[in-house]
C-alpha cells in the first residue's frame, strides 16, 4: 500500500496526525519527564518492600489484601471490558467504531499487563516465584486465573498487532510526513512485507475477524475465572454467586469510561474533532448508561439480599459499608458517582456532549476504583475467628507510602503509554478509510 495509492481521506488522516509522529513539543516531554520521575519513585518503593519485607506496607496477618490486590481486579477488568469492546465492533462491522476499535485495543493490552504486576507484588518471596508453575495446584482458582491471564495476553497481543500492520505498511511506505530513518525500518519490520495486495488483504482481515471472534468467549472465560477467586470462597462479602456478573458489568463500563476520557484527550490536543465526533460519545454513553443501570440492579440486589437475611457475617460487613463511622463515605459516593449520577446525565439530551460526557467519565472511572477497594478491605477486616492482636494496624488497613508510590506507578505507566501511542503510531487507524464514503 503506497502513499500514492491513499485516497483523499486517509491523506487528510496522515498530515492530520502527521506533526505528532514526526517531533514532541516541549509540554509533552516535560509530562513524560514526570510520569517517569512517578514510575522511578514507584521503583524505589518496589524495591524497599523487596529489601525490607511486607512490613513497609499496610498488609498484615488480618488484612492480607490491599492496594494491590484492588488495582489488579481494578486494571484486569477494565482490560477484559475495552477487549471485549473491541472485538465485538469489530467482528460485527460497525461503522462508527473504527476510531474506537484502536484505542479500544491498546487500552486492552496496556491494562492487560499493568494488572497482574500488582498480584506479584503481593508475593513477598520473588525467589519462589517459579512454584507456581511447578506446584500449581489444578483444583485453586488462582491456578486458573493464571492459566486465563497468561492465553488472553497472547491473544489480545496477536489481536492489536493484526489491527496495526496495515497501518505500519502506510508509514514504511508514506513520503507526506518526515520520519527518521529508525522510524522507517522499525515500520517496515513491523509491516511483515505487508504491500496492500489483495491476497495479503484478505488474509490480513480474516485473520484479524477470526481473533475478534475468539476473543469474546476468551474474555467471558477470563472475567468468570477473576471473580470466581472470591466468589468461591466462604468469606462474607464474596461468597455471592451475583459477584460475576456484576464484576463483568462494572468492568466493562468503567472501560468503556476510560476509553472514552482517551477520546476526548485526544480529541482536543490533536483537533480530531471531525473523526472522534458527537456521535461517537453518545453512543459509547448509550451503552455505558445501560451497563451502569444493570451494575446498579445487582448491587441493590447484593446488598438487600444480604440485609434481609440478617446473618451475621454477611450482616456485619454490610453494616460497615453503611455506617458512616467506618466505609460509609466511600460506599455511598462511589455509588452516586459510579451509578445514580450517570444515569441521571445521560438521561438528559442536553448533558450528551463531548465534555459532559468525559467528566461523567472520570467520575465513574474513580468511583469504579473505589468499588474495588471496598470489594477487598472491608470483607478481610471481618474476621471469621476471634483476633488474637487487637493493635488497631492489624485490625484495620492503613496504605503506607509504599503502597501509594506502587499505585501512582501503575498510573503513570497507563498515562505514559497513551502519550507515547501518537507519537509511534496514528491513533484514527487510516486504512479503516479506505473508501472515502465511509
Amino acid at each position: 500500500m503506497k502513499t500514492t495509492e491513499l485516497n483523499k481521506k486517509q491523506m487528510a488522516i496522515l498530515q492530520k496526525l502527521g506533526p505528532q509522529l514526526e517531533s514532541s513539543g516541549m509540554l509533552t516531554r516535560l509530562w513524560i519527564g514526570l510520569l517517569l520521575l512517578l514510575i522511578l519513585f514507584g521503583g524505589y518503593g518496589l524495591y524497599k518492600q523487596i529489601a525490607e519485607g511486607h512490613v513497609v506496607t499496610g498488609m498484615r496477618d488480618n488484612v492480607v489484601w490491599g492496594y494491590y490486590i484492588a488495582n489488579f481486579i481494578y486494571f484486569i477488568g477494565v482490560s477484559y471490558g475495552a477487549a471485549m469492546l473491541a472485538a465485538i465492533l469489530h467482528y460485527c462491522h460497525v461503522s462508527w467504531g473504527r476510531p474506537i476499535i484502536r484505542i479500544a485495543a491498546l487500552m486492552a493490552l496496556v491494562t492487560g499487563v499493568i494488572g497482574p504486576v500488582f498480584i506479584l507484588l503481593c508475593i513477598g518471596r520473588f525467589d519462589r516465584l517459579h512454584y507456581l508453575f511447578i506446584h500449581a495446584r489444578v483444583q485453586s482458582p488462582i491456578t486458573w486465573d493464571v492459566m486465563v491471564i497468561s492465553t488472553y495476553l497472547v491473544g489480545i497481543t496477536v489481536f492489536v498487532y493484526l489491527l496495526l500492520i496495515k497501518d505500519f505498511a502506510i508509514l514504511r511506505d508514506t513520503s507526506a510526513i518526515d520520519l527518521s530513518g529508525w522510524r522507517k525500518r522499525l515500520y517496515n519490520a513491523l509491516a511483515l512485507r505487508y504491500k496492500g495486495a489483495p491476497d495479503q488483504q484478505s488474509q490480513v482481515e480474516h485473520s484479524t475477524r477470526s481473533m475478534a471472534f475468539i476473543m469474546v468467549p476468551k474474555v467471558i472465560l477470563a472475567f468468570a475465572v477473576l471473580s470466581w477467586i472470591f466468589g468461591m470462597t466462604l468469606r462474607p462479602g464474596w461468597h455471592s454467586t451475583i459477584f460475576g456478573p456484576s464484576y463483568v458489568i462494572s468492568s466493562v463500563a468503567t472501560g468503556m469510561a476510560l476509553i472514552i476520557g482517551v477520546m476526548w484527550v485526544y480529541r482536543k490536543i490533536y483537533h480530531l474533532e471531525e473523526y472522534l465526533t458527537e456521535r461517537h460519545f453518545r453512543n459509547m454513553a448509550y451503552i455505558m448508561l445501560v451497563l451502569v443501570a444493570a451494575f446498579g440492579y445487582f448491587t441493590f440486589s447484593e446488598y438487600i439480599t444480604n440485609w434481609y437475611s440478617s446473618g451475621k457475617w454477611e450482616s456485619a460487613v454490610t453494616a460497615k459499608l453503611l455506617s458512616f463511622d467506618d466505609f460509609g463515605w466511600a460506599f455511598h459516593l462511589a455509588n452516586l458517582f459510579g451509578i445514580l449520577l450517570p444515569i441521571i446525565v445521560i438521561a438528559i439530551p442536553r448533558f450528551r456532549t463531548p465534555t459532559t460526557i468525559a467528566g461523567l467519565s472520570l467520575l465513574l472511572v474513580l468511583a469504579m476504583w473505589v468499588r474495588r477497594y471496598l470489594t477487598v478491605v472491608p470483607s478481610l477486616e471481618t474476621p471469621l475467628l476471634p483476633i488474637q492482636d487487637t493493635r488497631p494496624e492489624y485490625i484495620h488497613y492503613s496504605a503506607t507510602w509504599v503502597e501509594w508510590a506502587l499505585v501512582l506507578a501503575g498510573a503513570a505507566t497507563f498515562f505514559l503509554f497513551f502519550t507515547l501511542v501518537p507519537k509511534l503510531i496514528n491513533v484514527i487507524p487510516i486504512s479503516e478509510y479506505d473508501d472515502e464514503s465511509k
